[in-house]
Parts: C-alpha cells; sequence; structure tokens
C-alpha cells in the first residue's frame, strides 16, 4: 500500500462514517498521510481526526476512535493506533513494501502521477515516457526565474490536478536573483550544476555558487547522479552473473555492516530502520510532486533525491544486491537488486523533470 492509497483509505473511512451519521462533517477533499516524525510510531501517521474534530463537535480522541474502528482490518493495514491528542499511526502488513516495489517498476517512468495505472508508455524502470512536453513557462528575467520556471512546468504536467492550487495560470514564486546570468552559470559549472544550484534553494534563500563543480560525495548534485549509476551497474553486474531481479523479502542485513552482533543487536535494528526509511523516500514521491506543484517550490523534489540517495547508499552497504565471493545469487538478491531498480525509478524521474541528466557511468 502506497501513501496514496492509503490516503484513499482513510477518505474512505470518513466517507462511511458521515454516510452512516457516526460523524457530522464535511467530507474531505483528500486526506494527508505522512511518515511519522520519529520511529516507532508506525509506517505512516495522519492528523485528520484533530482536523474533523472541531466541524463534528466532538473531542480528536472520540473522532479517532470512529476512524480506528472503520479502518482496523483494512486490506493493507496491519494496525491503526491512536497518538497524543488524536493522531492516527498506519502499520502496514508485511507485503506492503513488496507491493510498492512492484508498483514503482511497474509504472517505470510514469511513477509519481496521480493517476499511475496507466504503463503504456514507459520503457521500463528509470526510462523516460513518451509524454506531452510541458506549455512553455511564462518569459522570466534571470537564469533563477528561468530554470525554475522551465522544472514548474514539468512538475506541473506530472502532478496534474492533484497537486494544482486555485493560481493565476503560470504563476512563479518570488526568488532571490542569482548572482551570474544563465551562460555564464553554465560556461562556469556546466549544465548539471548550474540547474541544481538553482533549484536547491529555497526561493527566499540566495544562491551559492561554487568556484567549480565537484566530483566527489560532499557535492549532493553528484551524490545523487551517483546513487543512479551505481544503482545501473548493479543490473549490469547481476547480468553478467546471470540472474535479474524480482521483488520479495531482501532477507537480513550482512554481517559486519551494522554495528551489534545477533538478530536482535541494536545494529540490526537501525540496519531495518534503514531499508525502511528508503521504502519510505520511494513510497512518498508522489506526494513530494504534488507539494512542489502547490507551493511553486521545485526544491522538494531537490531535497527528496538527496534523501532518496542518501538512503540508497545506507540500504546498500547493509543489504548489498550482489553475491559476494563464490556465493550463489540467491532469492534476496533478487530481491535486493528489484529495490535497487525502483530506487533508480525514482532518481531518474526525478532527475528529469529538474532537467538534469541521469548518467549510466560516473
Amino acid at each position: 500500500m502506497t501513501p496514496a492509497e492509503l490516503s484513499r483509505t482513510v477518505l474512505r473511512s470518513v466517507r462511511g462514517a458521515v454516510e452512516e451519521q457516526e460523524l457530522s462533517v464535511p467530507v474531505p477533499a483528500r486526506i494527508v498521510v505522512q511518515p511519522p516524525p520519529r520511529p516507532g510510531c508506525g509506517d505512516y501517521a495522519s492528523n485528520v481526526a484533530l482536523q474533523l474534530a472541531g466541524q463534528a463537535g466532538r473531542p480528536a480522541l472520540e473522532v479517532a476512535e470512529i476512524l480506528r474502528k472503520r479502518l482496523s482490518g483494512s486490506a493493507g493495514i496491519a494496525r491503526v493506533e491512536i497518538a497524543g491528542p488524536g493522531f492516527l499511526n498506519f502499520t502496514l502488513g508485511d507485503g506492503a513494501q513488496v507491493a510498492l516495489v512492484r508498483e514503482v517498476l511497474a509504472q517505470g517512468a510514469s511513477y509519481g502521477r496521480p493517476d499511475r495505472s496507466d504503463t503504456r508508455s514507459h520503457g521500463g524502470p528509470g526510462q523516460p515516457a513518451a509524454e506531452q512536453s510541458p506549455a512553455a513557462p511564462a518569459p522570466a528575467r534571470g537564469a533563477r526565474e528561468a530554470v525554475v520556471a522551465e522544472a514548474l512546468a514539468r512538475i506541473d504536467a506530472v502532478a496534474g490536478s492533484a497537486g494544482r492550487r486555485a493560481a493565476v495560470p503560470g504563476e512563479h514564486p518570488a526568488l532571490v536573483p542569482a548572482p551570474y546570468d544563465l551562460a555564464t552559470l553554465i560556461a562556469r559549472l556546466g549544465v548539471d550544476e548550474a540547474r541544481w544550484v538553482l533549484l536547491r534553494p529555497a526561493a527566499q534563500d540566495p544562491v551559492r555558487v561554487p568556484e567549480r563543480p565537484v566530483q566527489r560525495e560532499s557535492n549532493p548534485r553528484f551524490r545523487v547522479q551517483y546513487a543512479y549509476a551505481r544503482a545501473r551497474a548493479l543490473g549490469r553486474y547481476a547480468r553478467e552473473l546471470g540472474f535479474g531481479s524480482e521483488p520479495g523479502d531482501v532477507g537480513v542485513p550482512v554481517s559486519g555492516q551494522v554495528a551489534g552482533d545477533g538478530p536482535s543487536s541494536a545494529g540490526s535494528a537501525a540496519a531495518a530502520q534503514t531499508l525502511h526509511s528508503f521504502h519510505t523516500f520511494l513510497a512518498t514521491y508522489p506526494s513530494v510532486l504534488e507539494t512542489a506543484a502547490r507551493l511553486r517550490a521545485p526544491d522538494r523534489v531537490v531535497r527528496h533525491l538527496e534523501a532518496t540517495a542518501d538512503a540508497f547508499f545506507r540500504w546498500h552497504d547493509c543489504y548489498p544486491p550482489l553475491p559476494v565471493g563464490e556465493q550463489k545469487p540467491l532469492a534476496v538478491h533478487r530481491a535486493r537488486l528489484a529495490l535497487a531498480e525502483a530506487g533508480r525509478t525514482v532518481l531518474a524521474n526525478g532527475l528529469r523533470l529538474l532537467g538534469i541528466s541521469a548518467p549510466e557511468h560516473l
């Protein structure tokens, strides 16, 4: 179950409670679910009960309990708990992570669209979809305005109506101007680095231009592209070893890659958290696009790609997708390779929206 599917499930529970007169509130257009603020609080959380309590004229805890009863036992949801003043915490079923990987791979370059059921135009994981070009952005005065407008046009085309708000067509945020024109930045940094430094800051923050592009992991743009290239390389090496990907159980972390010994150690728990975090960044990519479109903030996409790349490397170190030494490829290797391909797909899709290349080699 993806966050979008969970959101729709919660929305149906609200609608059912209203239709059966358990609640007397207007049914919201959408329900926001997001990762909880700290580990140990389930996979996702929602404050929908707090939002509806005032309109219902009832305590938030009562509203939360009504929804909890309706949601308990729903397909894909293992547990629903009430926390604090009325938050709903959701723990997904055991198959949720495998289903997510299957969905990302099935949708390929279409992953991130509100309706991800149409896979006719994509050519496989991480490959560009045949899609209409976004409408030309409004004329922009400076380098930053031009690049941000172009990225927002692409994001709008993908996010669709789910990410739009009541706004003037072609509206763009007020930006702190870049210190150089676009031609100067490209000549100094190259196209990819120039676009990255223009898109990464929030609208109200200044653009920080490096002296030169740095091809090492301290550079977030390089780190994202390197994660994509590494994921591509895993697929090539796997083919040389004679095996392919298949979503499934990724097994236990490799001994020596985490602190502590044994399955109950703190190190193993930390490794499991790296796996959970990586899945979460893949699952929340579509909602990040919606938020970026609604807030006119392509920097949201940039930072999500950075977080996804960092999560990929942490996961990769604990759950290596390739067999080591004389080890034969196992089911866990096929499952890990599928998860790496899902990460590659998200990185490629996001880079394409930003107008930045996804190189196979670095």
